[in-house]
C-alpha cells in the first residue's frame, strides 16, 4: 500500500505537439488518478526539444493548470533528444561523494559536447565487478562500479527552468523522458523480470529504451516522429498543417488519394522499424545473453496505422501499448474510461514525472 506522499509534484509533459498535465494522489485504496489534461502547441513551438515560443508555450501551461483548477505549482518535468546524452559507464569503485568531485573528469570522455556546456548528474547503478559477464576477469577489471551518467546541454536546461518560471510554476525536478516513461513501466506492468524494449513515438522524436528488472541497458533518440507524415502530406497534398494533421488522423479522408496517402504511411512507418530494429540488434549484440521478451509503445505516433504490426513481424518480438493509468485508481464520474484508454500512450511520461516527489535526485 502506498504511504501518503505530502512533497507530491505535478507532472508536466512538454512534447512537440502538445502539454500533458497528470497529478497523482496516494490514498488508502492505491494510487489514484486526480487530474488530467492536454492542451495542444502550435507547429515549430519546440523544434527538437528546443523552446522556440516561450511566451505562447508558457501561455498554455498557464491555462492548463487554471482549467484544470491545480493549486500545486510544484512541477516535474522532462527534457529529451540530441541535447541530452543518457550513458551507463563502468568506472572504478568510488564512493558517492568522491564520484561527486571527480564525475565531471569521468564523463568528458563520453559525452560529444563542451563539458563547460552541459549539467552533469549520475546515479549509481551497482558497486559490484562490472566486468563479471566478460569471458576473463583479471584483479585489473574488478572492484568496479556502474553508473547511469546524465548530461543535458546547459542553455537547454536553463530555457526549460525559464518557461517554468514564465508560467508561476517551481521546476522541482528535471527528468529524462526515458526514466519518466520506466516510472510509468513499473505503475502499469509492475517489476520486470527479463527485458523489455520501451518505444515512445512522439510528434518529432522516437526514444528507445531497454530495460531490465527497473534498470536501463540502453537508450536512444532519434529525430523521427508523426511529423514526418504531417509534413509529406502537407507536401504532397498542398495542405496546411491543421489539415494535413485531420488527414493523418483521418478526419478528413482523401478516398480517391487513397494509394498515395499509403505509401506516405508505408514508407515512413518502415523508417521507424528499421531505427528501432537497429537499435535492438546492437543490444543483442552488447548484451548477447539477454532476450527482449516485448516491445511496449507508447506516444502520440504510435497508433499510425500497420505500425504495431510491422514492428512485431519485423523483430518478431510481441508489442503491445504501454497504459500508464491500468493501475491507478480512476474515478468513472470525473474520467471517461474510454477516454483515458485512448489518451493512454501519449500520457505515459507525464504519469512517470507525476510518480516524482520532492527530494528525488
Amino acid at each position: 500500500m502506498p504511504t501518503h506522499r505530502k512533497n507530491q509534484l505535478i507532472g508536466l509533459d512538454i512534447g512537440s505537439h502538445s502539454i500533458k498535465l497528470v497529478e497523482i494522489d496516494d490514498s488508502k485504496k492505491g494510487r489514484v488518478l486526480k487530474r488530467f489534461g492536454m492542451a495542444g502547441l502550435p507547429p515549430q513551438a519546440i523544434v527538437e526539444g528546443s523552446i522556440k515560443e516561450m511566451e505562447i508555450i508558457s501561455s498554455k501551461i498557464k491555462d492548463l493548470f487554471k482549467n484544470l483548477k491545480v493549486k500545486n505549482k510544484n512541477v516535474a518535468t522532462s527534457i529529451s533528444g540530441f541535447s541530452v546524452i543518457v550513458k551507463k559507464i563502468t568506472l572504478t569503485n568510488k564512493e558517492e561523494s568522491e564520484l561527486e568531485t571527480t564525475i565531471q573528469d569521468e564523463a568528458e570522455q563520453y559525452i560529444p559536447f563542451d563539458i563547460d556546456e552541459v549539467n552533469i548528474d549520475f546515479d549509481i547503478l551497482s558497486a559490484e565487478n562490472a566486468a563479471a559477464d566478460e569471458e576473463e576477469s583479471t584483479d585489473e577489471t574488478s572492484g568496479q562500479m556502474e553508473v547511469m551518467l546524465v548530461a543535458a546541454k546547459r542553455d537547454m536546461v536553463e530555457d526549460y527552468s525559464s518557461l517554468l518560471q514564465l508560467a508561476n510554476l517551481n521546476a522541482v525536478v528535471l527528468d529524462v523522458d526515458a526514466f519518466a516513461l520506466q516510472n510509468a513501466l513499473e505503475i502499469s506492468e509492475g517489476r520486470t523480470e527479463g527485458c523489455c524494449a520501451l518505444v515512445n513515438v512522439g510528434a518529432e522524436e522516437l526514444g528507445i529504451n531497454v530495460v531490465k528488472e527497473d534498470m536501463s541497458l540502453f537508450t536512444r533518440d532519434s529525430s523521427f516522429g508523426g511529423s514526418q507524415i504531417t509534413e509529406a502530406i502537407m507536401s504532397q497534398f498542398s495542405v496546411s498543417f491543421s489539415e494535413a494533421e485531420k488527414i493523418k488522423l483521418g478526419v478528413i479522408k482523401k478516398e480517391r488519394d487513397e494509394g498515395v496517402l499509403e505509401n506516405i504511411f508505408v514508407s515512413v512507418v518502415s523508417e521507424w522499424v528499421q531505427e528501432i530494429k537497429r537499435a535492438l540488434d546492437f543490444v543483442a549484440s552488447t548484451y548477447p545473453d539477454e532476450t527482449i521478451e516485448k516491445i511496449l509503445v507508447c506516444g502520440g505516433s504510435c497508433r499510425i496505422p500497420d505500425f504495431k504490426e510491422y514492428l512485431a513481424v519485423e523483430t518478431g518480438i510481441k508489442v503491445a501499448e504501454l497504459n500508464p493509468f491500468t493501475n491507478l485508481v480512476i474515478n468513472e464520474k470525473a474520467f471517461d474510461p474510454k477516454y483515458l484508454k485512448y489518451i493512454a500512450p501519449q500520457a505515459a511520461v507525464a504519469v512517470g514525472l507525476a510518480l516524482r516527489s520532492i527530494g528525488d535526485k
